[in-house]
């Protein structure tokens, strides 16, 4: 059974049709006790880091979701769920869990005909294998809605990369979380086969 974290941060219904679509057994839940407990996890989100920040601690989900991964629990980290791994936001200056040492940083573009909120298909550009992005290669399109980008610190950490207007980090990871600032659950057969996988996924990053 996968867990999601329910913190008002949006789109949790679209991650649960997404993995009833492929056979996945997931819950979502406020429960902190759970969240801690679970044998895997989905971190998503969609809408202001502060906001969700906020909420993750004073209902102690973030505390949960932290437990989870400092006792080995496969998690997957998705947009809002992605960037609030790392130090901290640029998106109301935000203090994040530091997991991964980093920032999210607002998107500031010379290029006018550039749009923020990015929103749409990119391709990807796969940097590390892993297990997660098996079936994925250079030039596939993945589905993208965010106005801030992850900058992680470490490019160790940094599995797949697209462009706008910059180039930027567009999955990360460490031992047993990886994050996306994609949509899986919007990206079609490419995203619905990462939840697969991640179904199945010991939380071993190669």
């Amino acid at each position: 059974m996968i867990t999601i974290v329910d913190y008002n941060g949006g789109n949790l219904r679209s991650v649960k049709r997404a993995c009833d679509a492929v056979g996945i057994a997931a819950e979502f839940t406020q429960d902190p006790d759970a969240v801690a407990k679970a044998d895997k996890l989905i971190f998503p989100g969609v809408g202001h880091a502060r906001s969700a920040m906020a909420t993750l601690l004073r209902t102690g989900l973030g505390d949960a979701v932290r437990h989870a991964y400092e006792r080995g629990v496969p998690t997957l980290g998705i947009c809002v769920g992605a960037q609030l791994l790392l130090d901290s936001s640029e998106e109301g200056e935000t203090q994040g869990f530091g997991l991964l040492p980093g920032r999210t940083r607002l998107f500031r573009l010379e290029d006018p005909a550039l749009k923020i909120p990015h929103i749409g298909w990119n391709e990807l550009r796969i940097e590390r294998p892993h297990p997660l992005l098996d079936t994925m290669k250079n030039g596939d399109e993945v589905y993208f809605v965010h106005s801030y980008y992850l900058d992680p610190t470490d490019a160790s950490h940094v599995y797949a990369t697209t462009d706008h207007g910059i180039r930027f980090c567009v999955a990360l990871g460490k031992d047993n979380l990886f994050a996306t600032q994609f949509h899986p659950e919007k990206s079609g057969r490419l995203g619905l086969g990462l939840l697969s996988r991640f179904a199945s996924w010991d939380g071993t990053p190669c």
